[in-house]
Protein backbone atom coordinates (compact mmCIF):
# COMPACT_ATOMS: atom_id res chain seq x y z
CA UNK A 1 0.00 0.00 0.00
CA UNK A 2 1.20 3.45 -0.95
CA UNK A 3 1.12 6.33 1.14
CA UNK A 4 1.54 10.38 0.58
CA UNK A 5 2.04 12.50 3.21
CA UNK A 6 1.01 16.11 1.79
CA UNK A 7 2.31 18.89 4.15
CA UNK A 8 3.86 22.23 4.26
CA UNK A 9 2.90 25.98 4.35
CA UNK A 10 -0.46 27.54 4.93
CA UNK A 11 -1.80 29.28 1.65
CA UNK A 12 0.33 27.27 -0.40
CA UNK A 13 -2.25 24.83 -1.96
CA UNK A 14 -2.60 21.40 -0.26
CA UNK A 15 -5.80 21.35 -0.76
CA UNK A 16 -5.66 21.51 -4.31
CA UNK A 17 -3.02 18.97 -4.29
CA UNK A 18 -5.00 16.45 -2.20
CA UNK A 19 -8.40 17.25 -4.94
CA UNK A 20 -5.46 16.32 -7.81
CA UNK A 21 -3.85 13.56 -5.64
CA UNK A 22 -8.00 12.37 -5.11
CA UNK A 23 -8.61 12.08 -8.72
CA UNK A 24 -5.64 9.94 -9.00
CA UNK A 25 -7.26 7.16 -7.19
CA UNK A 26 -5.99 7.87 -3.49
CA UNK A 27 -8.01 7.85 -0.43
CA UNK A 28 -7.37 11.75 0.71
CA UNK A 29 -7.96 12.65 4.25
CA UNK A 30 -7.46 16.16 5.30
CA UNK A 31 -6.00 17.31 8.65
CA UNK A 32 -5.46 14.08 9.70
CA UNK A 33 -3.84 13.60 13.55
CA UNK A 34 -0.33 12.26 12.68
CA UNK A 35 -0.70 8.97 15.39
CA UNK A 36 -4.15 7.82 13.52
CA UNK A 37 -2.07 7.21 10.31
CA UNK A 38 -0.52 4.03 11.45
CA UNK A 39 -4.06 2.83 12.48
CA UNK A 40 -5.78 3.93 9.13
CA UNK A 41 -3.08 1.61 7.50
CA UNK A 42 -2.99 -1.46 9.40
CA UNK A 43 -7.29 -1.39 9.58
CA UNK A 44 -7.03 -1.03 5.53
CA UNK A 45 -4.35 -3.23 4.98
CA UNK A 46 -5.90 -5.99 7.72
CA UNK A 47 -9.66 -6.03 6.68
CA UNK A 48 -8.01 -6.34 2.90
CA UNK A 49 -9.72 -3.13 1.66
CA UNK A 50 -9.80 -1.82 -1.75
CA UNK A 51 -7.80 0.94 -0.83
CA UNK A 52 -4.29 0.90 -2.62
CA UNK A 53 -3.07 4.47 -2.01
CA UNK A 54 -3.62 7.20 -0.05
CA UNK A 55 -3.11 10.66 0.97
CA UNK A 56 -2.73 12.22 4.28
CA UNK A 57 -2.86 16.22 4.73
CA UNK A 58 -0.87 16.93 7.73
CA UNK A 59 0.34 20.47 8.63
CA UNK A 60 0.61 23.54 11.75
CA UNK A 61 -3.52 22.91 12.18
CA UNK A 62 -2.95 19.71 14.11
CA UNK A 63 -1.64 21.81 17.13
CA UNK A 64 -0.04 19.52 19.50
CA UNK A 65 -0.64 16.53 17.34
CA UNK A 66 1.88 18.17 14.72
CA UNK A 67 4.41 17.30 16.75
CA UNK A 68 4.08 13.47 16.44
CA UNK A 69 4.84 12.92 12.64
CA UNK A 70 8.53 12.27 13.05
CA UNK A 71 7.40 9.01 15.28
CA UNK A 72 4.70 8.73 12.96
CA UNK A 73 7.03 8.08 9.92
CA UNK A 74 8.79 5.90 11.85
CA UNK A 75 6.11 3.40 12.38
CA UNK A 76 5.49 3.69 8.63
CA UNK A 77 9.59 2.21 7.77
CA UNK A 78 8.84 -0.68 10.60
CA UNK A 79 5.45 -1.57 9.10
CA UNK A 80 7.22 -1.46 5.58
CA UNK A 81 5.00 0.58 3.90
CA UNK A 82 6.22 3.00 1.12
CA UNK A 83 5.45 6.83 1.85
CA UNK A 84 6.42 9.69 -0.03
CA UNK A 85 6.50 13.58 1.37
CA UNK A 86 5.16 16.43 -0.54
CA UNK A 87 6.10 19.92 1.31
CA UNK A 88 4.84 22.86 -0.73
CA UNK A 89 5.72 26.48 -0.13
CA UNK A 90 5.81 29.46 -1.67
CA UNK A 91 7.31 33.13 -0.98
CA UNK A 92 6.48 35.22 1.71
CA UNK A 93 4.98 38.03 -0.47
CA UNK A 94 2.61 35.19 -1.94
CA UNK A 95 1.46 33.91 0.62
CA UNK A 96 0.75 37.42 2.42
CA UNK A 97 -1.64 38.05 -0.49
CA UNK A 98 -3.34 34.99 -0.51
CA UNK A 99 -4.66 35.72 2.67
CA UNK A 100 -5.59 38.85 2.22
CA UNK A 101 -7.47 37.55 -1.00
CA UNK A 102 -9.27 35.05 1.28
CA UNK A 103 -9.48 37.48 3.98
CA UNK A 104 -8.54 34.58 6.77
CA UNK A 105 -5.75 34.71 9.20
CA UNK A 106 -2.55 32.55 9.28
CA UNK A 107 -3.40 30.26 11.79
CA UNK A 108 -0.31 30.76 13.87
CA UNK A 109 -0.36 34.64 13.54
CA UNK A 110 -2.53 34.66 16.98
CA UNK A 111 -4.49 37.72 15.16
CA UNK A 112 -1.24 39.63 14.55
CA UNK A 113 1.01 40.28 11.62
CA UNK A 114 0.70 37.86 8.59
CA UNK A 115 4.11 37.83 8.22
CA UNK A 116 4.44 37.00 11.98
CA UNK A 117 2.58 33.62 11.93
CA UNK A 118 4.44 32.58 7.98
CA UNK A 119 7.72 33.20 9.55
CA UNK A 120 6.98 30.70 12.71
CA UNK A 121 5.24 27.99 10.40
CA UNK A 122 8.52 28.10 8.26
CA UNK A 123 10.51 27.52 11.61
CA UNK A 124 8.05 24.46 12.72
CA UNK A 125 8.09 22.82 9.61
CA UNK A 126 11.62 23.37 8.52
CA UNK A 127 12.66 19.57 10.03
CA UNK A 128 10.02 18.08 7.65
CA UNK A 129 10.69 20.08 4.75
CA UNK A 130 14.45 19.10 5.02
CA UNK A 131 13.16 14.93 4.56
CA UNK A 132 10.80 15.63 2.53
CA UNK A 133 11.03 13.55 -1.09
CA UNK A 134 9.58 16.47 -3.39
CA UNK A 135 9.32 20.14 -2.49
CA UNK A 136 6.81 22.02 -4.49
CA UNK A 137 7.19 25.96 -4.67
CA UNK A 138 3.81 27.39 -5.49
CA UNK A 139 4.52 31.48 -6.39
CA UNK A 140 3.86 31.38 -9.51
CA UNK A 141 1.89 28.46 -10.31
CA UNK A 142 -1.35 28.59 -11.13
CA UNK A 143 -3.58 25.66 -9.92
CA UNK A 144 -3.79 23.84 -13.42
CA UNK A 145 0.40 24.31 -13.31
CA UNK A 146 0.11 22.54 -9.81
CA UNK A 147 -2.22 19.83 -10.68
CA UNK A 148 0.32 19.47 -13.79
CA UNK A 149 2.77 18.83 -11.52
CA UNK A 150 1.61 16.28 -9.17
CA UNK A 151 0.43 14.23 -11.77
CA UNK A 152 4.20 14.32 -13.24
CA UNK A 153 5.31 12.65 -9.96
CA UNK A 154 2.51 10.76 -8.98
CA UNK A 155 0.47 9.65 -12.14
CA UNK A 156 2.86 7.27 -13.17
CA UNK A 157 4.28 6.32 -10.14
CA UNK A 158 8.61 5.95 -10.29
CA UNK A 159 8.19 6.12 -13.81
CA UNK A 160 6.67 10.00 -13.54
CA UNK A 161 8.19 11.78 -16.39
CA UNK A 162 10.56 15.03 -15.68
CA UNK A 163 9.45 18.45 -16.22
CA UNK A 164 11.66 21.10 -17.54
CA UNK A 165 10.10 25.05 -16.76
CA UNK A 166 11.92 27.00 -18.50
CA UNK A 167 11.62 30.97 -17.34
CA UNK A 168 13.02 34.43 -18.96
CA UNK A 169 13.43 37.66 -16.90
CA UNK A 170 14.95 40.28 -16.49
CA UNK A 171 17.24 41.64 -14.07
CA UNK A 172 16.27 44.68 -13.22
CA UNK A 173 12.52 42.76 -11.82
CA UNK A 174 14.24 40.69 -9.74
CA UNK A 175 15.32 37.16 -10.17
CA UNK A 176 12.75 34.62 -9.87
CA UNK A 177 12.14 33.29 -6.43
CA UNK A 178 11.04 29.51 -7.93
CA UNK A 179 14.69 29.30 -10.06
CA UNK A 180 16.90 26.40 -9.37
CA UNK A 181 19.21 27.72 -11.81
CA UNK A 182 20.01 31.11 -13.35
CA UNK A 183 22.13 32.12 -16.42
CA UNK A 184 22.89 34.92 -16.82
CA UNK A 185 23.04 36.13 -20.74
CA UNK A 186 24.08 39.73 -19.99
CA UNK A 187 27.40 38.93 -21.98
CA UNK A 188 25.70 38.60 -25.32
CA UNK A 189 25.48 41.86 -27.24
CA UNK A 190 22.02 43.44 -26.46
CA UNK A 191 19.88 44.23 -29.50
CA UNK A 192 18.17 47.00 -27.38
CA UNK A 193 20.73 49.28 -28.93
CA UNK A 194 20.02 48.60 -32.31
CA UNK A 195 17.50 51.13 -33.60
CA UNK A 196 15.51 48.69 -35.51
CA UNK A 197 15.58 46.09 -33.23
CA UNK A 198 15.03 48.09 -29.91
CA UNK A 199 11.24 47.40 -29.68
CA UNK A 200 10.88 43.47 -30.52
CA UNK A 201 11.03 41.22 -28.36
CA UNK A 202 12.93 37.36 -28.26
CA UNK A 203 9.78 35.69 -29.92
CA UNK A 204 11.23 37.50 -33.15
CA UNK A 205 13.66 35.97 -35.53
CA UNK A 206 15.16 39.04 -36.21
CA UNK A 207 16.12 39.23 -32.73
CA UNK A 208 16.94 35.49 -32.22
CA UNK A 209 18.76 35.76 -35.45
CA UNK A 210 21.06 38.36 -33.99
CA UNK A 211 21.32 36.86 -30.29
CA UNK A 212 22.22 33.59 -32.26
CA UNK A 213 24.91 34.93 -34.50
CA UNK A 214 27.51 35.47 -31.77
CA UNK A 215 30.33 32.79 -31.04
CA UNK A 216 29.83 33.47 -27.51
CA UNK A 217 25.92 32.62 -27.63
CA UNK A 218 26.84 29.37 -29.64
CA UNK A 219 29.41 28.39 -27.24
CA UNK A 220 26.98 29.18 -24.30
CA UNK A 221 24.17 26.91 -26.02
CA UNK A 222 26.75 24.13 -26.38
CA UNK A 223 27.91 23.96 -22.85
CA UNK A 224 24.69 24.26 -21.27
CA UNK A 225 23.09 21.82 -22.96
CA UNK A 226 25.33 19.14 -22.36
CA UNK A 227 25.28 20.48 -18.53
CA UNK A 228 21.65 19.43 -18.25
CA UNK A 229 21.60 16.53 -20.54
CA UNK A 230 24.30 15.11 -17.93
CA UNK A 231 22.48 16.59 -14.83
CA UNK A 232 18.92 16.02 -15.47
CA UNK A 233 19.33 11.86 -15.31
CA UNK A 234 21.13 12.59 -11.57
CA UNK A 235 18.18 14.94 -10.58
CA UNK A 236 15.50 12.12 -11.47
CA UNK A 237 17.48 9.31 -9.69
CA UNK A 238 17.73 11.60 -6.79
CA UNK A 239 13.51 12.11 -6.85
CA UNK A 240 13.53 15.29 -8.58
CA UNK A 241 10.87 15.17 -10.96
CA UNK A 242 11.02 18.93 -12.11
CA UNK A 243 13.88 21.39 -12.68
CA UNK A 244 13.26 25.51 -12.76
CA UNK A 245 16.01 26.69 -15.38
CA UNK A 246 16.00 30.67 -15.48
CA UNK A 247 17.83 32.48 -18.44
CA UNK A 248 17.85 36.23 -17.59
CA UNK A 249 18.91 39.49 -19.20
CA UNK A 250 18.36 43.50 -18.52
CA UNK A 251 14.72 43.39 -19.09
CA UNK A 252 13.59 39.98 -20.15
CA UNK A 253 12.94 41.41 -23.64
CA UNK A 254 15.57 40.03 -25.88
CA UNK A 255 18.26 37.97 -25.03
CA UNK A 256 17.03 35.74 -22.30
CA UNK A 257 14.05 35.39 -24.25
CA UNK A 258 15.40 33.72 -27.15
CA UNK A 259 17.29 31.99 -24.57
CA UNK A 260 14.45 29.96 -23.39
CA UNK A 261 13.16 29.53 -26.52
CA UNK A 262 15.78 28.00 -28.01
CA UNK A 263 16.41 25.41 -24.81
CA UNK A 264 12.56 24.95 -24.40
CA UNK A 265 12.52 23.70 -28.35
CA UNK A 266 16.18 22.02 -27.63
CA UNK A 267 14.93 19.81 -24.96
CA UNK A 268 10.95 19.04 -26.47
CA UNK A 269 12.95 17.52 -28.79
CA UNK A 270 15.10 15.49 -26.45
CA UNK A 271 11.11 14.21 -25.01
CA UNK A 272 10.90 15.99 -21.96
CA UNK A 273 8.04 17.90 -20.98
CA UNK A 274 8.43 21.81 -20.85
CA UNK A 275 6.91 24.39 -19.60
CA UNK A 276 8.04 28.01 -20.65
CA UNK A 277 7.16 31.68 -19.47
CA UNK A 278 8.61 34.61 -20.40
CA UNK A 279 7.66 37.04 -17.18
CA UNK A 280 8.68 39.92 -18.48
CA UNK A 281 7.17 40.08 -21.64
Amino acid sequence: MEAVIVTGLSGAGKSQAANCLEDLGYYCIDNMPPALIKNFMTLAINQKSSIEKAAFVIDIRGGEFFDEINPCLQDLKLMGLEYKILFLEASDEVLIRRFNETRRQHPLSDGGETLTGINREREVLASIRGISDFVIDTSNMKAAKLREEIKALFGKGEDASFVLNIFSFGFKHGIPLEADMVLDVRFIPNPYYITSLKKLTGNSKKIQDYVLKFPESQSFITNVEKMLKDMIPCYIREGKYHLNLAFGCTGGQHRSVTMANVFAEKFKKEGIRITIDHRDL
